[in-house]
């Protein structure tokens, strides 16, 4: 039996990703910032465990209550949605500490592990708007791209321990929780600038086409289960309808 590390699991793309695996017969270590028993399904092969991924100390406790995995899945990830004029410095790191450095810390933490193994799998759930940039979403955007950049490099710099890296890159996900997320911290810190406002509505009606190609979580479930499982699979998968149509 393979076992699987997923962060941010508590919804989205996470917890789907989990359930994934879990249909599949895997040992899924599940983590979350506040953990929830409800929200999978039972089973012996589940583990659910705290962590927060800026915090080094929670790393290195999910780590090692982990035990040996085969593969890491860094999806713990934070949105924002905002001109940079409305993007607060403070903000800006948040987003940074989580979506890259925590994805950082994360892979830092396993890879003594694959390393004395000679085997293992880092997969990175970036973004496709890297693929195709969109106003207001500069900061976001970056930290996401660092990810992309890092993962590449990254893959070259393990390959003589037998160690791969891996990119997933969804697209838009109405599915999940993300915009609403996002949008909730944005109007918690003053909303977008009076100057902005008009290119806010129209970015806003775009990403909420009915029409549009979207990605589904189980798109996302899909892309990972690839990327862990398939020898053949690229550096970077899109993931969705619309995350293909931007790579071709």
């Amino acid at each position: 039996m393979k076992t699987v590390q997923i962060t941010g699991c508590s919804s989205g793309f996470g917890l789907d990703i989990a359930k994934y695996f879990l249909a599949r017969d895997w040992k899924v270590i599940a983590t979350m910032r506040t953990p929830r028993g409800d929200i999978l399904p039972p089973s012996d092969n589940l583990l659910i465990l705290p962590l927060d991924v800026t915090s080094d100390e929670s790393v290195r406790n999910a780590v090692d209550a982990a035990g040996p995995i085969d593969v890491l899945v860094n999806n713990a990830g934070i949105g924002w949605l905002n001109a940079l004029e409305g993007t607060p410095i403070d903000v800006a790191r948040e987003i940074f500490e989580t979506n890259t450095l925590g994805t950082m810390r994360m892979t830092q933490a396993v890879l003594p592990q694959f390393r004395e193994r000679k085997s293992g799998m880092v997969i990175n759930v970036t973004s496709s708007v890297t693929l195709k940039p969109l106003p207001l979403l500069s900061v976001y955007t970056a930290s996401k791209a660092a990810v992309n950049a890092f993962t590449e490099s990254l893959a070259l710099e393990l390959e003589p321990f037998n160690i791969q890296a891996r990119i997933v890159l969804p697209g838009s996900a109405p599915d999940t929780s993300f915009g609403a997320t996002a949008f909730s911290r944005i109007q918690g810190n003053g909303g977008f600038p009076d100057a902005y406002a008009g290119l806010a509505r129209e970015v806003l009606a775009t990403l909420q086409q009915p029409d549009a190609p979207k990605t589904r979580s189980s798109d996302v479930a899909e892309a990972v289960w690839r990327a862990a499982t398939d020898p053949s699979c690229p550096v970077r998968l899109p993931a969705g309808a619309d995350a293909v149509a931007l790579a071709a």
